[in-house]
């Protein structure tokens, strides 16, 4: 039976249904009723508004015992939670605590079901407050006790350089793979990523030499089956009869044992205008050409196909000389050597 409506319950349900400043969900009760006022069915009432008939049933019947007061929510939801710095200062102590569930990090909605707060609102107060606990860096910790004046060594190398002198980075990177998949790529397609199989096979292994002009950006490289210290001495040879005679030839270089050979030593002294200058022990951060090692991962040996170290080592030696036809330098900043990790007593560093 259609319900029955007066003038004014009709109006306002009408203005109700029409109203763009109120809720959705108001609007569309109110044309539900009007629906029914006038002879409706339910089911051309649920495909017309798009809901269920124990959707309809529950509001005619809220309607006929209170009328338009019965078409207001019986739940209206909790108000929303106010962003304060009481409330931020909660978030974040919470967030530097460990979970009790066990687990090594908060998530949004994991800290937000502790506090009985929005994750959304945890997630804001993260972005402002520069948070992000599913991230983490390593760090290493150098316990070399000339730690300031070796590194204010290199660090001048890089920001003051000796004049008419040619300033190298240099490192090896051992244990190049010469990886051979197996099964062929599928290349990169709209919507998919390139794929590689599983299942590879290992050509074997080489070690690369690399010195950075942190003046040009220009590259020397060699490839080496092993990196020893006859080899490295083979490499400073190479790296002298690349520049001028008689110029001054200063190379930054870690504590590798080495690089501080009886062999390497005599090298030294057969070539005086070559000078090595050694990083702090664990601080290979301040080795320019490490940046350059990261760049060769990314764009070359990560995801590259090696069918022979022959194969591998012409792959380098393209690279390098590509990446010399249009080289960079770093551009070096550094506050002061002083700011180095250190730890306290109860083992937090800072």
């Amino acid at each position: 039976m259609a319900l029955t409506l007066t003038h004014d319950e009709r109006a306002e349900l009408h203005r109700r249904a029409r109203s763009r400043k109120i809720r959705a969900e108001d609007a569309r009760r109110a044309q539900v009723i009007v629906m029914l006022a006038n002879g409706e069915s339910f089911t051309a009432i649920a495909t017309s508004v798009g809901c269920y008939p124990a959707y309809i049933a529950r509001w005619k019947g809220r309607f006929e015992a209170e009328r338009l007061a019965g078409l207001r929510a019986k739940y209206r939801g909790q108000p929303p939670t106010v962003r304060t710095p009481a409330l931020e200062a909660r978030v974040l102590a919470k967030t530097r605590q460990p979970p009790a569930d066990g687990s090594t990090h908060w998530t949004t909605r994991k800290l937000a079901q502790v506090l009985g707060i929005s994750h959304m609102l945890v997630a804001r107060i993260w972005r402002r407050a520069g948070l992000q606990p599913h991230r983490f860096e390593r760090y290493m910790l150098s316990d070399d006790p000339h730690f300031e004046e070796k590194a204010a060594d290199v660090i001048g190398l890089y920001l003051n350089p000796p004049q008419h002198a040619v300033v190298f980075a240099a490192d090896e990177k051992t244990a190049i793979q010469a990886l051979d998949r197996l099964d062929p790529v599928l290349p990169l397609s709209p919507g998919r990523a390139e794929r590689h199989g599983f299942e590879y096979y290992r050509h074997g292994t080489l070690s690369l030499y690399a010195a950075l002009n942190t003046k040009t950006g220009e590259i020397i490289g060699q490839t080496v089956l092993r990196h020893t210290s006859a080899a490295f001495v083979e490499f400073l040879g190479d790296l002298v009869a690349t520049q001028p005679a008689r110029q001054e030839i200063h190379v930054i270089v870690d504590n590798l044992s080495a690089h501080k050979t009886k062999g390497v030593q005599a090298f030294l002294d057969a070539h005086p205008r070559v000078r090595l200058h050694f990083t702090p022990t664990y601080a290979s951060w301040l080795n320019q050409v490490e940046l350059w090692f990261g760049k060769i991962e990314r764009d070359l040996l990560t995801r590259g196909i090696f069918t022979s170290l022959p194969d591998l080592a012409r792959k380098i030696r393209r690279y390098i000389t590509r990446y010399n036809q249009d080289p960079k330098p770093i551009r070096w900043t550094y506050s002061t050597p002083a700011n180095r990790i250190t730890t306290d007593s109860a083992g937090t560093a800072h």
